[in-house]
């Protein structure tokens, strides 16, 4: 078995690497072509446990994460774990990969694929609100698909903000404006990221900010969690997810379906829509993203092989 860390994942794989895996992960899911169980959460308190297994003829593999939501305050991940790989034949263990790595580029990349299918092709200017790990990594995926001059972010912490803005302009190429108010951020945007862990809309509920525009939504990954406010649903006629399940795990899915704001055949997989040789969008686009053991599946997959090819990692007698 190898072990692969932070620094191995990142020599191995290019973000249009991991692109492409979630990519195959979508359509994999269109096709059943995998055997997953519904993934466990264990919930104590503010903090989660995740527990996700999936199969499929090639590999299986488990992801175990912990959610830890006051760790930004001490300085330590907020999402923590490992990803195991397993042979399908016989059940050896392949791989161990950083669980926090490896989910940081899987998600990134959803939000990625997102922008290069359901935002306009010349789209230059994203907003952010909420500038975690998760954020950075929206942006640096979404730069790769689109031609992103201007980033707009607004968070609650100044200092964070400046800091998340000087990392981001040594990384990439993109003029970074610190807003004081999310209705700035929306002002004259293309594409806006939300990436928090909020209870409550941390958008403004006026059609008029939010029309025209491709929201990738992140960040709600509980019934009580909701990035979204209630105006969006009334300017877009379909809305996209990465799984079916996310209609029942998302406050952004299961609030609007509670409340008559949407119907249930509103609802389409990103992975239908890459099906579709059409591939029209519409003026206001949402994209909600829970994520799936699939995709961390395909992604880890990719990973261990290029790994094993460049001979890379370190190597565990068991």
């Amino acid at each position: 078995m190898i072990f692969l860390n932070r620094a191995a994942i990142e020599k191995i794989i290019s973000l249009e690497e991991v692109m492409d895996s979630v990519e195959n992960a979508f359509l994999a899911y269109e096709d059943n072509n995998f055997d997953m169980p519904d993934r466990i959460h264990v919930n104590n308190k503010e903090n989660t446990l995740l527990y996700m297994p999936c199969f499929t003829d090639e590999i299986f593999g488990t992801k175990s994460l912990t959610i830890f939501p006051e760790n930004s305050q001490v300085g330590k991940p907020v999402i923590d774990g490992f990803m195991t790989l397993n042979d399908p034949n016989t059940g050896e263990p392949l791989a161990m990969i950083d669980g926090k790595t490896l989910t940081e580029v899987r998600t990134g990349a959803v939000g990625g694929v997102g922008a290069k299918y359901l935002s306009e092709i010349n789209s230059s200017t994203l907003g952010l609100i909420g500038t975690g790990v998760q954020g950075f990594q929206q942006i640096l995926f979404i730069s790769k698909v689109r031609p992103i001059k201007k980033v707009k972010i607004y968070g609650r912490n100044i200092e964070k903000l400046k800091d998340f803005s000087n990392r981001l302009k040594k990384k990439i190429d993109v003029e970074v404006v610190i807003c004081s108010s999310v209705e700035e951020v929306l002002e004259g945007t293309d594409i806006v990221v939300t990436a928090t862990s909020s209870d409550k809309p941390v958008l403004p509920n006026k059609a008029e900010l939010l029309k025209g525009k491709t929201f990738i939504a992140i960040g709600s990954y509980k019934p009580t969690m909701r990035e979204l406010p209630k105006d969006i649903y009334s300017l877009v006629d379909k809305i996209y997810t990465d799984t079916y399940f996310a209609k029942e795990e998302s406050g952004d899915l299961c609030y609007p379906l509670a409340e008559g704001l949407i119907k249930e055949e509103q609802i389409h997989t990103i992975g239908s829509f890459l099906k579709d040789k059409e591939k029209k969008i519409d003026e206001t686009v949402f994209f909600k993203s829970v994520g799936m053991a699939l995709l961390d599946l395909y992604v880890a997959k990719t990973i261990y092989e290029k790994a094993v090819q460049l001979n890379i990692g370190q190597k565990i007698n068991i």
